[in-house]
């Protein structure tokens, strides 16, 4: 197994190929056993990948999370050009940990002069008691991907979009209860991201992904077999809106009558702490990582 530079042709010569066989016969082996989770054997997918943000920070309004865990995207596409990305068969599309909202729940102000008493007083109390707060990114919708635009980001003024995501941010703290949620599958946060240069509104300005060192990873070199490997890719986005945050402070007071005045006074809090709705210009996405590409064909013919 040889890594060389990738050309034109070479990339040609590792993903375009005949589309596997509707059957699953085992596990796929070796270096190809990183895509078992891909839909190898879907007659519309030609190539599976797997891409693996290491790094980077999600920005939302006035709050910003670091990418500290590894967040994986795999699935299958039909080409390098524009392609639905096809959901993981065994696993999960899209695997993000919680971060952890800096600062948590402190600094949340009162949204409302005349939010009852009792109310504030159960709010602090637990706010006290566990400030934490998580986020996890959740798919909303399928991916959209183009792998050509993530290599060769476009001069010509086309879609620079390598991948879309439509995204929403689940909030988990005791307070806020299983259902606090910024976005929607209506109204999701949509990222378009890009490994060229970006076009925000105002105050935002233009930020550069990088498309990475592409390599072929040659795992039968007499016969041309192998799979595109890409080092230190940067998606970059920020040009998107976030919606409000709903659903929050599901909190079981006993008083069941209170839960949709809870659900008001505590969404409104977090979304003044949070800085929503943040409009198109304000937010930022840097994703950070690795991708690795190859032929469904030779996924399959790895099975063991």
């Amino acid at each position: 197994m040889r890594k060389t530079s990738l050309s034109t042709a070479a990339l040609a010569a590792a993903l375009v190929v005949a589309s596997a066989p509707a059957a699953i016969a085992g596990t796929p082996s070796g270096p190809y056993a990183m895509f078992k989770f891909c839909p190898y054997t879907d007659p519309m997918v030609g190539s599976c990948v797997l891409n693996t943000t290491t790094s980077g920070t999600l920005k939302i309004g006035s709050t910003t999370m670091p990418i500290d865990k590894p967040i994986v995207l795999q699935g299958g596409v039909e080409n390098l050009g524009p392609s639905p990305l096809y959901n993981a068969v065994g696993g999960p599309t899209l695997s993000a940990p919680p971060a952890k909202v800096p600062g948590g729940l402190l600094g949340i102000v009162n949204p409302a002069p005349n939010w009852p008493g009792p109310l504030w007083t159960a709010f602090w109390a637990i706010v006290g008691a566990v400030n934490d707060v998580s986020a996890t990114i959740e798919p909303v919708q399928r991916a959209q991907t183009n792998f050509g635009n993530a290599l060769y980001p476009p001069t010509d003024g086309s879609d620079p979009t390598a991948a879309r995501l439509a995204v929403r941010v689940h909030l988990q703290n005791p307070f806020l209860g299983g259902s606090c949620y910024i976005g929607t599958p209506q109204n999701p946060i949509v990222l378009n991201l890009q490994t060229g240069t970006t076009a925000p509104p105002a105050p935002n300005q233009p930020i550069s992904g990088n498309p990475g060192v592409a390599t072929t990873v040659w795992t039968d070199e007499p016969n041309f077999i192998g799979y595109l490997q890409v080092d230190g890719n940067t998606l970059v986005d920020n040009s998107f809106a976030v919606p409000k945050a709903a659903g929050c402070g599901n909190i079981a007071l006993g008083l069941p009558i209170l839960t949709p005045l809870l659900d008001a006074l505590v969404s409104g809090a977090v979304n003044l702490k949070v800085g929503l709705p943040a409009a198109a210009g304000t937010n930022t996405a840097i994703m950070s990582g690795k991708s690795s590409i190859a032929a469904a064909q030779y996924v399959l013919d790895s099975e063991q």
